[in-house]
C-alpha cells in the first residue's frame, strides 16, 4: 500500500477499519513461529510503520550483491546487523541479470535470492529498489546495453511502448515471481519496495510512466508490500517523482538540514513515516579526482537528528564494495566523467569489508535508538602479502585483433550495433589516397578514448574526458589508421543516459570520410572468452618461434596482455585479501589472471 491518506472529511469514517484493510492483505504464518501473522503496513494516523502490529522503525544500510563476492555476503550483512542496524536495501540491477537479451543469469554473484535469504537468517528485513532504472553509479544506471541496440531512438524512462515493452517483460516474467515468494507477507524478508528511482531528477515527468510501473508490480505482487518512491528534498524532485497511491520519500546528506528536509516530503506526505532513503555517509568518485571524505562526526549527528526525529533512516553506503570489470558507469556535468571501479562511498564499512572509523562512530549513535545485537563485531578480513608477481607479455592488441572474428561495414559502426556491451573494440581502415602532411583526422565524438596508430605506430590518443576529438598525423596511402577505442562506462545519471560507444560519428582526414572499416571486438569483458584468445595468441607466438619480448609492443601507446601467476599458500579454499600495487604502469585492466596494460 502506499500513497496519501484519505482526506480529513472521511477520515472519521475510515480510521477503526484502515489497520482491518490494511492488514486485510499483508497477513501470513511465519513458517516458524506457529499462528503469528506477519505484517508490514504504514500507520498514517500515528506517522510510523507497524511491523506485525508494533510500532517499527529502520535503520538499514546499502549493500548491492552485484559489487560484492558471494563468499563474503554473510561477512557484510553481519556486520551491518552487529552496528544495530535491523534492515538491508539493495538494488536490483536489470542489466546483471539480463547481459544480453533473453539471456537471464541468477547464478554466482547474481543469486538475488541467496543474498536476501541470507540477509533474513541475519535477522535483516529487506527494501528492494526494483528499477527498472537505478544509477548507482553502473554504467547507463542498470539497464542492459542491448535496449540501444533494439531500437536507436528508444526513450528510456518513459511511456515510449518500445521501452514499455521490455520492461514489461523483464518485470512480468522474470523478476516480479521471483520477488514474491520473499515478500515479508509470505514467510520472506522483503517489507518495502521501490517504483524506478529519483524520477524527479529526470526531465521528463512522465506520470504515465510511473503509473504504469506501479500498475505493474501491484499486478505482479498484490498490494500487500509498500510500495515508495526516492527522490531529492526538494519541491521540483518530488513534484515530478511523487507516484499517486506510492508512499514518496527523500534523500539527503550529511549537513543537511533535515527537519527543513522533512519539511518538504510533508508537503507531498502530510501522514506517515519520516524516511530519508538515502543517507550519505561519504561521496561517489570520479577518475582523475581525489577520494570523497566525510568526517565521521559529521555523519554520525545529522543521524543522531533524524532518528531523534522517529525517522527511518537507510546509509547509502554501508558498503560500497567493488564495480567488476567494465560494469561501472559515469556522468556528464560541466565534462565528462568515469567511476572507477572502487565504490569504496566513504562507507562505515570499506570496500575491503573492515569496519572503519566511521563503522564505530555510528555504531555508537544507533545504540541509542535501537538495541545493540549480543556478541561481538567480526573482525577485519585477515590480508596477506603474496610477493611481487612476474608478468610476462602474451601479444599485443594487434596480433590479438589478427586472430579474431571480425566486422565490416562502410561506416564505423558502434559498440551497440555490434552488440559488444562495453570494454574495447580496434577500428581499422585503409587510406585509399593521399593527404597532404599533417592531415587533420577528427572524429566527431569519441565515446570514451580513443588510441590512434598509422600501421602499428602511435600517433595520438583522442578523449572525450579531455574534449579531444581530432590530432594531426602522417599517413601514406596503403597505410592502415587504426583507432582503438575503450569504453570507460555510460552516463549512469541525467538525460544523457541513451550513451551510444564507440565510434558514434563518422570519421574524417582533412574533410575527406574515411570508409570501410573493419571492427574487431575484444573479448576482455568475457574471461572465457579472453582466455581462449590469449591461448590461440600464445600458440601462433610459438609457431612463429617469437620469444616473450618480441610480443610487446616497443613504442608509446603500444597496448599489450600480459600474464603471470602466484601460489595461494595454505588453504587455498579460505585465500586471505590482498592489494595490487603497480608501481610504474600507465593503466590496466585486471580480469582474473589476465592483465591488460596500455604501454606508455
Amino acid at each position: 500500500m502506499g500513497g496519501r491518506p484519505p482526506s480529513s472529511r472521511v477520515m472519521a469514517l475510515l480510521v477503526a477499519l484502515l489497520p482491518l484493510v490494511a492488514l486485510a492483505g499483508v497477513t501470513a504464518k511465519h513458517p516458524d513461529k506457529g499462528s503469528q501473522e506477519r505484517s508490514f503496513v504504514i500507520d498514517y494516523d500515528n506517522n510510523q510503520f507497524l511491523k506485525d502490529g508494533r510500532p517499527f522503525r529502520y535503520v538499514s544500510g546499502s549493500i548491492h550483491y552485484f559489487r560484492v563476492l558471494p563468499s563474503e555476503w554473510r561477512d557484510r550483512l553481519r556486520k551491518m546487523r552487529m552496528a544495530g542496524f535491523n534492515a538491508l536495501q539493495t538494488y536490483v540491477e536489470w542489466a546483471s541479470h539480463e547481459p544480453e537479451y533473453g539471456m537471464y543469469d541468477f547464478s554466482g554473484m547474481r543469486n538475488l535470492t541467496h543474498f536476501l535469504t541470507i540477509a533474513q537468517e541475519e535477522d535483516l528485513v529487506v527494501i528492494l529498489r526494483l528499477g527498472p532504472y537505478m544509477d548507482a553509479e553502473r554504467d547507463m544506471g542498470g539497464f542492459p546495453y542491448w535496449l540501444l541496440n533494439k531500437n536507436p531512438d528508444m526513450r528510456l524512462r518513459s511511456s515510449d511502448p518500445t521501452y514499455l515493452k521490455y520492461v514489461d517483460i523483464w518485470f512480468r516474467d522474470v523478476l516480479l515471481p521471483i520477488v514474491k515468494p520473499l515478500l515479508y507477507e509470505n514467510g520472506g524478508p522483503i517489507i518495502m519496495l521501490q517504483v524506478e528511482n529519483e524520477y524527479g531528477s529526470y526531465p521528463d515527468c512522465d506520470f504515465a510512466y510511473t503509473s504504469h510501473l506501479r500498475d505493474l508490480v501491484v499486478a505482479g505482487v498484490g498490494k500487500g508490500p509498500v510500495l515508495f518512491t526516492t527522490d531529492g528534498d526538494g519541491k521540483n524532485y518530488l513534484k515530478c517523482g511523487k507516484i499517486p497511491e506510492v508512499y514518496a520519500t527523500v534523500d539527503f546528506g550529511s549537513g543537511t538540514n533535515a527537519i527543513k528536509a522533512f519539511e518538504i516530503m510533508r508537503l507531498f506526505e502530510p501522514r506517515g513515516p519520516l524516511v530519508n532513503s538515502e543517507y550519505y555517509p561519504g561521496w561517489l568518485d570520479h577518475w582523475g579526482v581525489p577520494h570523497n571524505t566525510v568526517k565521521a562526526e559529521v555523519v554520525a549527528k545529522t543521524l543522531d537528528v533524524m532518528l531523534a526525529l522517529n525517522a527511518s533512516v537507510n546509509m547509502y553506503m554501508f558498503h560500497g564494495g567493488t564495480s567488476f570489470g567494465f560494469t561501472a558507469g559515469s556522468n556528464l556535468g560541466n565534462r565528462f566523467q568515469a567511476c572507477p571501479t572502487s565504490y569504496d562511498y566513504d562507507a562505515p564499512l570499506s570496500e575491503a569489508g573492515d569496519p572503519t572509523e566511521k563503522y564505530w562512530v555510528l555504531r555508537n549513535v544507533t545504540g541509542k535508538y535501537l538495541p545493540l545485537p549480543p556478541g561481538e563485531v567480526p573482525p577485519a578480513s585477515p590480508k596477506f602479502g603474496y610477493g611481487k608477481v612476474s608478468l610476462a607479455p602474451t601479444g599485443s592488441v594487434f596480433q590479438m585483433a589478427d586472430l579474431l572474428q571480425k566486422v565490416t561495414n562502410k561506416w564505423p559502426l558502434t559498440f551497440e550495433e555490434l552488440l559488444v556491451p562495453n570494454g574495447i573494440v580496434v577500428y581499422q581502415t585503409v587510406l585509399p589516397f593521399r593527404i597532404a602532411d599533417p592531415a587533420r583526422l577528427t572524429l566527431g565524438d569519441i565515446h570514451d578514448r580513443g588510441y590512434v596508430f598509422v600501421d602499428t605506430e602511435f600517433a595520438g590518443m583522442v578523449s572525450r574526458e579531455q574534449d579531444m576529438y581530432d590530432l594531426a598525423i602522417y599517413a601514406r596511402p596503403n597505410q592502415t589508421i587504426t583507432i582503438v577505442v575503450e569504453s570507460q562506462g555510460r552516463i549512469c545519471f541525467g538525460s544523457q543516459i541513451n550513451d551510444f560507444k564507440g565510434i558514434t560519428t563518422n570519421v574524417t582526414l582533412s574533410d575527406h570520410t574515411l570508409e570501410g572499416w573493419t571492427m574487431t571486438p575484444l573479448p576482455i569483458t568475457h574471461t572465457s572468452r579472453l582466455q581462449n584468445a590469449l591461448t590461440r595468441l600464445h600458440s601462433w607466438a610459438v609457431a612463429q618461434n617469437i620469444p616473450p619480448l618480441g610480443l610487446l609492443g616497443t613504442n608509446k601507446g603500444g597496448m599489450t596482455f600480459f600474464s603471470g601467476s602466484f601460489q595461494v599458500p595454505g588453504d587455498s579454499s579460505h585465500p586471505r585479501d590482498t592489494f595490487l600495487r603497480l608501481d610504474g604502469w600507465n593503466k590496466v585492466r585486471l580480469q582474473l589472471q589476465c592483465l591488460l596494460f596500455y604501454k606508455d
